[in-house]
């Protein structure tokens, strides 16, 4: 190739090239570059079997939209719904309480772990509703849910209060249950619909407190519900709890004061397995089964619960420190649920947030 040739050559080249980068330049303002990653965020809906759906496509399949649930352990822990007290003629105390089920919600059940929750009053479990033994209660249920739903209480009632067969349609239906309070003790209330461990298992549950007329010794009073979580909806549980949220106790532990009773009422709702268990570090509890009697039927750290299963423990601490307590069942510990109480005198400082195993 001669050097005419080449420069020639040479030349073509760079013209070819101007003109690429002048085009691509009048492209550029003509056709701006989109940034199409914005619009493509993820939106999160449920299904009708419960599934969690995150995706920028179209949904095919009837799916609710996502409403988020934020649950406080913390809170629960020691919250009591007492509801709106009156008296009436023949002096009797009447409480009433409203109570709504929605079932469209989700809720992070652990970090990136999210759940479609059935709720009473828009938490799992609903609100813990107190009484004391021989009060009229009177709930006031909706249910705003897609289901049909019922509300079902362990304990004494007219059999037209049983919420089995009085069932509450979906989109706003309403019933009004009404009992005398009793027996005394503490009692699961939950959803008893068919399938009713579909129901159950997505939260429709709570806590029934029925005091005794003259009261029970004063005591730091918590109510822990046992519950488990099949994410997968395999059959198996993948999380257990006290309170909802696995492990939650462990990082954030329960506060109480050295030589003051401790009284912890306790429901499992578990369902997908036979049995569950609440064991205690450091000191032992009395246990009242049901909490039916004044009478405890154990002096154990350990005892073993079938669902719907429930009693009462009382105890105190006697040396400042951090205490366990958990599931015997390795399995369930392992998967979330586990707590520990933080005992402490009164000159000591609080203690929040602590990292388990530091």
């Amino acid at each position: 190739m001669d050097t005419k040739t080449l420069v020639f050559s040479i030349g073509q080249k760079m013209i070819v090239v101007i003109a690429a980068v002048s085009l691509g330049f009048v492209g550029y303002l003509v056709f701006p570059i989109i940034d199409i990653t914005a619009q493509e965020q993820l939106e999160v809906f449920v299904t009708h079997s419960g599934a969690v759906v995150k995706t920028t496509g179209d949904v095919l399949d009837p799916v609710y939209t996502i409403q988020e649930v934020e649950f406080d352990p913390e809170k629960y822990l020691r919250n009591f719904d007492y509801g709106k007290v009156s008296q009436l003629e023949d002096g009797s105390t009447l409480r009433e309480f409203t109570i709504i089920a929605e079932d469209d919600k989700i809720m992070e059940v652990a970090p990136g772990i999210f759940y479609n929750v059935w709720t009473f009053n828009g938490e799992v479990p609903g609100p813990t509703i107190r009484a004391t033994e021989g009060d009229l209660v009177r709930i006031h249920f909706t249910n705003n849910g897609s289901k049909e739903h019922t509300m079902h209480f362990h304990g004494n009632h007219p059999a037209e209060m049983d919420g089995i067969f009085e069932i509450v349609g979906a989109g706003g239906g309403q019933f009004t249950y009404e009992f005398i309070a009793g027996p005394v003790g503490v009692h699961p209330y939950h959803c008893h619909v068919m399938p009713v461990e579909e129901h159950i298992g997505h939260g429709l549950y709570g806590v029934f407190i029925v005091d005794p007329k003259d009261g029970r010794q004063q005591a730091d009073e918590m109510v822990m519900m046992l519950n488990g979580f099949d994410t997968d909806f395999d059959g198996e549980n993948n999380l257990y709890a006290a309170n909802t949220i696995p492990f939650y106790y462990q990082h954030h532990p329960i506060q109480v004061t050295t030589n003051e009773l401790i009284r912890v009422y306790v429901v499992n709702m578990v369902g997908l397995d036979p049995i569950n268990n609440f064991h205690l570090h450091g000191t032992l509890y009395k246990y009242y089964p049901t909490g039916t009697d004044i009478v405890p039927s154990e002096f154990t750290d350990m005892i073993t619960f079938s669902q719907g299963e429930r009693g009462i423990l009382e105890f105190e601490y006697e040396y400042t420190g951090r205490y366990m307590f958990h599931a015997h069942l390795t399995e369930f510990s392992e998967k979330g649920w586990s707590g520990i109480f933080y005992a402490k005198d009164s000159s000591q400082p609080s203690m929040e947030g602590y990292a388990y195993g530091s």
